[in-house]
Formats: structure tokens, sequence, C-alpha cells
């Protein structure tokens, strides 16, 4: 038994052997012949690799360290996304379902962010990129204040370069908010002179102004709410 062992482990040198003669790494041959690095190392000692066979092998140890960091920041991201995409579950849920009072105070508060507070003008208006917020202050003054869509009045705000997409730009915010073309006015275009050249020129669609129409009344009402927000108790949990 001991010389079929001892004749099998010869045989595994010889292979060994004929593997770092072509260049091959230490490390990779542990792994093809199933056997321990160190032993590979003693086996082939005396074998001297070309200046190439060097070369390579050095070019494949860079190679090798850039797939692993590559692999490591592959796993880190996806933990990443995944912490990210926790949070956004969590408050999904947590933020599921809105009480009347509730929606009627943060759109309170949403307003006294983005909306006009002019009093020379003395309308309903707010301005904002994000067809997000704009639909949920369209759903508040539906909601708490029965201002109908008929009475919404838009307003395209974006640079003049994007002039020859005006049609596509008014589309696409008409289908994310729900208000007909009809009610969109003239496309503000502003004059602004930008010689860079963007990749998401083709997506991008400026910010929307919304306005109420004669909305007096309610712009004087809103404002006494925001009026009143400034001067609230904050109540400790």
């Amino acid at each position: 038994m001991l010389w079929v062992q001892e004749m099998a482990k010869s045989e595994l040198q010889l292979k060994a052997r004929e593997f770092r003669k072509e260049g091959i790494s230490i490390r990779e041959i542990a792994r093809i012949l199933g056997v321990a690095k160190s032993s590979v190392s003693w086996w082939v000692r005396d074998i001297e690799l070309s200046e190439i066979q060097k070369a390579r092998l050095k070019s494949s140890e860079i190679k090798g360290r850039e797939l692993g960091l590559f692999k490591t920041m592959q796993i880190k991201r996806e933990k990443r996304i995944e912490y990210v995409e926790s949070y956004y579950r969590a408050g999904a849920s947590r933020m599921s379902v809105l009480s009347e009072r509730e929606l009627f105070i943060l759109g309170v508060g949403l307003y006294w962010a983005e909306g006009g507070k002019s009093a020379k003008n003395r309308r309903v208006e707010f301005c904002n990129s994000d067809p997000e917020m704009i639909k949920f202050l369209l759903l508040w003054l539906e909601s708490c204040f029965l201002v109908p869509k008929e009475d919404i009045r838009c307003v395209v705000g974006i640079n003049q370069i994007h002039e020859s997409r005006d049609g596509l730009v008014k589309n696409y915010w008409s289908e994310k908010i729900g208000v007909p073309l009809e009610q969109f006015r003239k496309t503000s275009f502003k004059k602004v002179i930008n010689n860079k050249v963007y990749e998401n020129f083709s997506e991008h669609y400026g910010t929307l102004t919304v306005l109420v129409a004669k909305s007096s009344r309610l712009y004087y009402e809103i404002m006494g709410l925001i009026k009143g927000l400034t001067q609230t108790n904050i109540m400790a949990a």
C-alpha cells in the first residue's frame, strides 16, 4: 500500500513539474492536482520560468486581484442596495395610510415650503420638478379644499435649448399628474446659455408650476393655516 501511495505521489510531482514548465502558477497547479500549495512549491522549486512566463503570471495575478476587488465591491453594493430597500419597505409600510387630518397638515407643510406666498399675486400656486410631490399637492387641494381639477392651470419652465421638445415635455407632465393639455399655458423658456452637453438631455422635463384659477380667497385661507402652524404648541409624545 505504501508503494502505491509513493507511486501516486511521484506521478503528482511529475504532473506538477510539467505544469510549472508551461508557466502555470503554483496556486493553479495545487488547485488542479488537489494538493497543498506548499507541496507544489517544494516539487517545482528548481524550475526557472522564462521572462515571458513571469510576465504572464504577473499579469494573471493583477487580473486576479482586480477580479477579487470587483467581486468584493459587488457584494458591498448588493448589501447596500438591500440595506436601502429595507428602509424603503419600512417607510412604505409606516406611511401606507394617512388620516384626513394627517393629509391636511402635511399639505399645509408642503405648501409652506413649496407654495407661492406673495401677497402681491394673492393666488395659490406651487412649483416643483417632482411629479409625485405635485400629484400629492393636487390631491390635497382636491380632498381638503374641494378644488375641481378644471380650475388647475399648469406652466412648464425649462431651458430654451429644449424648445424643440415642448410638446413632448407637456405630454410628460400631463400624463404624470393627470391634468389635460388644454389646461397648460404657454411654456416659460429660460434664456440661459448652457455650453455643457448633458447625457440625460432627452430625459429632462424642467419644472412645473401649478396655479389655481380665481384662488385669492383660498390663498388667504392657506396663509392663515401656515400662520397657525407656526404658533402650534408641539405636544410631546
